[in-house]
C-alpha cells in the first residue's frame, strides 16, 4: 500500500507542476496582448504619430512584435516539452503500479485506465494560434500604416511642387518682352528655396485654394446569387484650373444593426473623408463641392436636418471646417462632380468582385444585375456619366431594340435617365451598327424643318439648314441669298431651293423656266403618291400616308392641314368643308375566326 501510495503521489506530481506551467502560459499571452495593446494605442495617438513617422517609434514597435513572437515559440516549445514529460512519467508510473498487482487479478480485473487529460493543451494551443494572429495583423497594420505616410508625404510634396510650377508659369507669362530679351537666358525658380534642402520642400500649399469633390455612393448590386447593399466614397483633390493631383476612394459600411445607410449620410461621409484628407495634406484653404441640393443646405445651416445620424455627421463636417483657415461648400451638377464619382464608383466595384479560377488563371468576376451571369470585369461595360455597369451581351441587346423602334438607348438602371454614349459601344457592336446609330442619332437631333440632304444620288448626307450654310460661306460669297450650298461630305455644290446640282450664272427662277419636268426620280414619286393617294406638306414637301383614323393630319414639322384637299388647319380646327373622317378608316372588320 505504501508503494501505491507513493506511485499515486508519482502521478499526482507532474499533473500539479504541468497545470502550474500550463497558468504561466496563460501569463505570458495575457502580458502579450497588454503590449500589443498598450502598442496599438502609442500608434493611433496623433499625438506620438510624428515619432512613427520619424521611424524611431516604427523600429521599438517591430522589436516589440519580434520579441513576442520569440517569446510565444518559447512557450509553445515548453508546453510541448512538458506534455511529453508528462506522458513519460505517466508511462512510467503505470508500469510500475502494474508490477505490484498478481497475475491472476490482471485477469478478473479490467485494465486501468489512463489518467484524463486536462484540456487545457488544445486551449493554449489555440490561444497561442490567435496571439500569434493578432501579432501578424498588427504587424500588417502598422506596414500598412507607414505605406499611407508616404504616400501621403509623396502626395503633399507633389501638390507643393505642382502649385510651384503653375505660379512660375503665370510668373513667365507676365515677365515684358524687354526684360526676358536680357535676363530671360538666367530666369530661374528654383522649386527648393531659401536654403531648403530635398528632404524638406518648399510648402506652397497653404495659400492656395484648392477644389475638393466628394461622391457618396449607396448601391444594391448582385454578388453571384445574393442581393447586397454596398457603399463607398470617392475623394478628388483638383488645383485651380482643375487639374487632378490627389485622389482616394474608401469603402463604406452599407448595413449597421440592420439598419440601411441612407444617401444622405455617404454623401456627407463623403465630405468629412475629403475634409480628412485635405487635413493631412496640411491644406490651409479649400472650396469642397457637392451635387446634393440638400446636403448644400445642411452643411450651410440653411436646414436643420431631422436625422440623428445625418445631424451628427453634419456637425462633423461643420468641426473640421474650423480646422481651415478658409472652407467653404459649393453645389454644381452632377456632371461637374467629375472624378469623384467616378472613384466612388470604383469603390462600389472594388466590393462586388471576387476571384476566381480560369482556365486561363486567375481572373476578377462581377455579377451582370440584369442576367445574373458571372461576368470577367473586362466584358463588363460602364455607361458615361451614371457609372452603372453591365455586361456586353446584355448591353448589346439592349441598344440594338432601341435602335430598332427608332429610340435612343438610355441606362437599363431603373429610374436612370443617363443616355448611353454610341460611340463607347463600339466594344461590343459592329462597326456599321455604330455608324446608322449615331446618324440616327443626329437626325433626330436636328428638327425636321431644318434637315438638308445632299441632292446627289451617290452621297445623300444629312445636314441642318445652319450647318451647311455655314460650311459654304467659307468657300461662295453670297451663299445666303443665292441659296447655293456645298456638302460637307462630298462637296458637291447644290441648290437649297430647288434640290438640284447648283445652277451656274442662272437663278431658280430661269432654271424652273428650262427645266419645267421635274427629274425622273421625282416624276416617279409623285406617280406613286397620286396613286396611293399621298399627300404633300406643303411646308417641308413631306409625303404623308393616311392609315387610318381622321382626315386632321400633323405632320412631323408641326403643321396641320386637310388629308383631302390640303388645306391648312388653325387652332384645331378645319379651314375647309371637306368631311373630318370616314368610317371606313375608323371602324376596322373583326377578323373571321
Amino acid at each position: 500500500m505504501a508503494t501505491q501510495t507513493l506511485d499515486s503521489d508519482h502521478e499526482k506530481r507532474p499533473i500539479m507542476d504541468y497545470r502550474t506551467d500550463g497558468d504561466d502560459l496563460d501569463d505570458i499571452l495575457s502580458e502579450q496582448r497588454r503590449e500589443l495593446m498598450a502598442a496599438q494605442t502609442l500608434d493611433s495617438d496623433p499625438e506620438k504619430r510624428p515619432i512613427m513617422d520619424n521611424h524611431t517609434g516604427g523600429h521599438d514597435l517591430d522589436n516589440i512584435l519580434s520579441e513576442q513572437r520569440r517569446e510565444l515559440m518559447a512557450a509553445q516549445t515548453l508546453d510541448s516539452d512538458l506534455e511529453m514529460a508528462f506522458k513519460l512519467q505517466m508511462q512510467e508510473a503505470m508500469t510500475a503500479s502494474l508490477a505490484l498487482v498478481p497475475s491472476s487479478s490482471l485477469h478478473n480485473s479490467p485494465p486501468p485506465s489512463p489518467p484524463h487529460e486536462c484540456s487545457n493543451d488544445a486551449v493554449l494551443d489555440i490561444a497561442a494560434a490567435l496571439m500569434l494572429e493578432d501579432v501578424e495583423r498588427f504587424a500588417q497594420e502598422l506596414e500598412d500604416h507607414e505605406r499611407t505616410v508616404l504616400e501621403m508625404m509623396k502626395a503633399k510634396e507633389d501638390l507643393s511642387r505642382r502649385i510651384h510650377d503653375q505660379k512660375f508659369a503665370v510668373e513667365l507669362r507676365d515677365v515684358p518682352e524687354d526684360y526676358w530679351a536680357q535676363h530671360g537666358e538666367y530666369y530661374q525658380r528654383p522649386y527648393c528655396t531659401d536654403g531648403a534642402s530635398s528632404s524638406k520642400p518648399a510648402v506652397v500649399v497653404e495659400t492656395e485654394n484648392l477644389r475638393l469633390y466628394c461622391k457618396g455612393l449607396v448601391s444594391e448590386e448582385m454578388v453571384r446569387d445574393v442581393k447586397s447593399v454596398v457603399a463607398g466614397v470617392g475623394v478628388a483633390i483638383c488645383d485651380p484650373m482643375d487639374n487632378l493631383i490627389f485622389e482616394a476612394r474608401k469603402n463604406l459600411e452599407a448595413v449597421v444593426d440592420g439598419v440601411m445607410l441612407s444617401n444622405e449620410a455617404a454623401e456627407l461621409e463623403a465630405i468629412i473623408e475629403g475634409l480628412n484628407n485635405a487635413l493631412t495634406l496640411d491644406l490651409e484653404a479649400v472650396t469642397f463641392f457637392c451635387d446634393d441640393y440638400m446636403i448644400y443646405r445642411y452643411v450651410t445651416n440653411r436646414v436643420q436636418p431631422g436625422n440623428s445620424k445625418v445631424a451628427t455627421l453634419v456637425n462633423q463636417v461643420a468641426l473640421l471646417q474650423k480646422k481651415f483657415e478658409y472652407c467653404s461648400p459649393s453645389l454644381v451638377a452632377r456632371s461637374d462632380i467629375k472624378f469623384a464619382l467616378k472613384i466612388a464608383r470604383e469603390a462600389i466595384v472594388s466590393q462586388i468582385t471576387w476571384h476566381a479560377e480560369t482556365s486561363e488563371g486567375k481572373s476578377l468576376k462581377e455579377t451582370c444585375v440584369i442576367c445574373f451571369e458571372e461576368i470577367d470585369v473586362t466584358e463588363m461595360f460602364t455607361i458615361d456619366g451614371c457609372l452603372h455597369r453591365y455586361c456586353f451581351s446584355c448591353m448589346k441587346q439592349h441598344v440594338e431594340v432601341k435602335f430598332l423602334n427608332g429610340m435612343v438607348a438610355g441606362c437599363p438602371h431603373e429610374g436612370c435617365k443617363t443616355e448611353v454614349n454610341i460611340d463607347s459601344c463600339a466594344k461590343f457592336l459592329a462597326p456599321k451598327l455604330v455608324e446608322a446609330i449615331s446618324q440616327r442619332i443626329k437626325e433626330s437631333a436636328i428638327p425636321v424643318t431644318d434637315k438638308v440632304y445632299c441632292p446627289n444620288p451617290r452621297c445623300s448626307a444629312l445636314m441642318s439648314n445652319n450647318e451647311v450654310l455655314e460650311y459654304t460661306k467659307t468657300s461662295f460669297v453670297g451663299a445666303e441669298k443665292s441659296g447655293a450650298r456645298r456638302c460637307k461630305k462630298c462637296l458637291y455644290y447644290f441648290c437649297i431651293n430647288c434640290k438640284v446640282p447648283w445652277h451656274f450664272n442662272m437663278n431658280c427662277y430661269d432654271y424652273k423656266l428650262l427645266n419645267p419636268n421635274p427629274r425622273p426620280e421625282d416624276q416617279l414619286l409623285n406617280s406613286l403618291a397620286k396613286k396611293k393617294h399621298w399627300r404633300q406638306c406643303i411646308k417641308c414637301s413631306n409625303m404623308v400616308e393616311l392609315a387610318e383614323g381622321c382626315y386632321h393630319i400633323t405632320c412631323r414639322c408641326g403643321y396641320e392641314f386637310c388629308y383631302t384637299c390640303g388645306a391648312e388647319w388653325k387652332n384645331k380646327k378645319a379651314t375647309c368643308k371637306c368631311k373630318i373622317w370616314d368610317e371606313r378608316n375608323i371602324i376596322r372588320e373583326q377578323p373571321q375566326r
